[in-house]
């Protein structure tokens, strides 16, 4: 029998990563917040590599940091190795990747969930939403308890009528062999919602103690002390490697002789799988003339003999995983502790969602993570801070947060989500990203600490050292601005050691630092100040200096686009009444509802003539004569 169990302002559904930071961004908002999660043991779990970061990844950490999120920090603490990756290219793509210890990860971000004030967790398993007249009240659990609330945000991942392909086999259950979710699914087919299958996968893992290291190379992290967030002031050393093996021919043999048996391939698998994380079947199949593709061995902790065998992920029967595994140099005597295998489950179709992740069809419900169609954890977790400060915001009668292209990572993914859709789990690229000169992985502390103060999740110490940072910044660029370096001996033999030409007239310190072969440390030696600056300091001042005209072009751009943005679209709008519009465009766009021409002009099927007949339509004011409104 369904009975009265508490009262909140924000309840969270689930507590993956997504779950997590959207209950702690809520409760340090101010709203009393619940989280129920299926299994308190699998608290903000890694049920597929133990791993976070990389290329447009790492940076959306930074970002989560940047707004008074969770994740970097307990990365942070947590990590088993961490690596600066793409150091020999430009700062667009540089970005942090560390290797997670899953289990103490896990465990740091549960006491971080227990020990916050405004916060409840709790085990139980919701199967409905309460909903009346269009909002969303609360949620009800398999046990009947009936929680209240004055708005529900959904993170159930992978869990939505999660079924699990091993070969021939398929069972329902969620990643890790938990329990699925399968009510709330059907809930929200009958509430309107329109859901869409996705896959994924994960490799087997092995018993490190069977693994011969002595045939791979080994990985190991960077010496520097390196961080994701930028509170952190104690660093890990004791760092673990991971190592670099190779599939061998009889590897690629056996997928071939097994294909039939494969889910993918024999037809058991409906679901779509991301593009950009392929099973080992997939890669050996669509990569015919590669002769073979890098395994990595990744430990999963510091007190656990599990290795990842990233790389290798598979749905093969297990009999065929041990038959591959011993067929990769160094795994020829591997014990498989776990074999890998298959997800399908539900996902919620993003275009059904407003940019706040408030879904258009239940007001004060909101969805983020994998349930919208993402993979990764990072991905997850930034809708998850959305979601939890935008739920918190509206429920406090506050003006809730929109990140825009040109703001960050979490602002492409969000726009490319509700935008356009996904036809495939979702994975952030720095390709994704039109600015990425001004969304590095670098300046993320400069971009968003402003707006995560002004929400209530940047303290008021922190924000009092960005400050002083920034200033610093701009005190050095102006200093090395009105230096000029006149063309001395140690000038001259500085520039020709790096094998640069020398000058023939002074130069100010700001241009000198511009060419490719100078760096800060140089021009600094030359016209040293009172006090050194910190490392973040002088990094950011380099950069600044070196790309500054196209960092400017850039800003441009995002003015020029910005006008486009502030060309809203009346929320009272009549696609149906719009003569001269493509049909796709049509449907689409009643599909979307955009905000903005800007948002318009970025769905699919919408081309530039819709655009024209679209502005033409609202500057002539026919949205007024058609509703009757002046």
């Amino acid at each position: 029998m369904p009975y009265e169990a508490g009262t909140y302002d924000v309840i969270v559904v689930g507590a993956g990563h997504a779950g997590c930071e959207a209950g702690l961004a809520s409760a340090r908002i101010g709203a009393k917040t619940l989280v129920v999660t299926i299994n308190l043991d699998m608290v903000a779990f890694m049920p597929c590599n133990p791993s976070i970061g990389g290329p447009a990844k790492g940076t959306v950490v930074r970002e989560i940091d940047a707004l008074g999120g969770e994740m970097a920090k307990n990365l942070d603490k947590t990590y088993i190795q961490m690596r600066m990756l793409n150091t020999g290219k430009g700062p667009a793509v540089r970005a942090l990747r560390a290797q997670a210890d899953k289990f103490m990860y896990q465990h740091e971000m549960k006491k971080t969930l227990e020990n916050e004030p405004n916060l409840t967790l709790i085990q139980g398993m919701v199967e409905q939403l309460i909903v009346e007249d269009g909002v969303c009240k609360g949620v009800i659990t398999k046990t009947g308890a009936v929680y209240q609330s004055k708005a529900v945000i959904i993170t159930t991942g992978t869990f939505l009528r999660g079924e699990i392909i091993l070969g021939e086999l398929k069972y329902s259950s969620g990643p890790n062999n938990q329990q699925p979710s399968i009510k709330l699914s059907e809930h929200l087919e009958e509430i309107g919602f329109e859901l869409e299958r996705f896959k994924t996968g994960t490799p087997p893992r092995v018993n490190s103690h069977t693994i011969d290291y002595s045939k791979t190379e080994i990985q190991p992290g960077d010496d520097t002390p390196l961080a994701f967030s930028y509170e952190t002031t104690k660093f890990i050393t004791d760092q673990l490697p991971c190592w670099l093996t190779y599939t061998s021919e009889r590897t690629h043999q056996i997928i071939e002789d097994n294909l039939h048996r494969s889910p993918m391939y024999s037809g058991m698998i409906k679901g779509k799988g991301p593009r950009y994380c392929p099973s080992i079947e997939d890669k050996v199949v669509r990569f015919n003339d590669k002769p073979r593709h890098q395994i990595f061995l990744e430990p999963e902790g510091r007190n656990t003999q599990e290795v990842y065998v990233q790389g290798l992920s598979t749905s093969l029967p297990e009999e065929v995983q041990h038959d591959l595994l011993r067929s990769v140099p160094g795994l020829e005597n591997a014990k498989m502790m776990r074999a890998g295998y298959a997800i399908e489950y539900d996902s919620v179709r993003p275009t059904q969602l407003w940019p706040t992740l408030e879904t258009k069809k239940v007001k004060n419900l909101y969805t983020a993570g994998q349930i919208n169609g993402t993979s990764g954890y990072e991905e997850a977790a930034a809708q998850g801070l959305m979601a939890g400060i935008n739920a918190a915001m509206n429920i406090l009668g506050k003006e809730e947060v929109i990140l825009s292209r040109s703001d960050a990572y979490i602002g492409v993914m969000i726009d490319d989500l509700i935008t356009k859709g996904t036809q495939e789990p979702y994975r952030l690229l720095t390709s994704r990203a039109e600015y990425r000169l001004l969304l590095r992985h670098d300046n993320a502390d400069l971009r968003l600490t402003e707006l995560g103060y002004s929400v209530g999740l940047i303290s008021e110490e922190r924000y009092k050292k960005f400050l002083a940072k920034k200033q610093l910044i701009e005190a050095e660029i102006e200093r090395l601005k009105n230096i000029i370096l006149k063309p001395s001996k140690d000038v001259q033999e500085l520039i020709k050691s790096q094998g640069g030409s020398e000058l023939k007239d002074g130069i100010r310190a700001s241009d000198l630092l511009k060419r490719p072969e100078m760096t800060f440390e140089h021009i600094w030696n030359l016209v040293p100040d009172e006090e050194k600056l910190d490392q973040d300091v002088e990094e950011q001042v380099e950069i600044q200096i070196k790309y500054e005209g196209y960092i400017e072009k850039s800003l441009q751009q995002v003015e020029r686009l910005k006008k486009m943005e502030d060309k809203k679209i009346p929320e009272n709008i009549d696609y149906d009444a719009i003569t001269g519009l493509a049909m796709e465009a049509r449907h689409n766009l009643k599909e979307v509802m955009p905000l903005s021409i800007a948002q318009a002009s970025r769905i699919s099927g919408v081309n530039p003539a819709d655009i024209s007949i679209l502005l033409v339509y609202i500057e002539q004011g026919r949205i007024a004569k058609v509703s009757g409104k002046e």
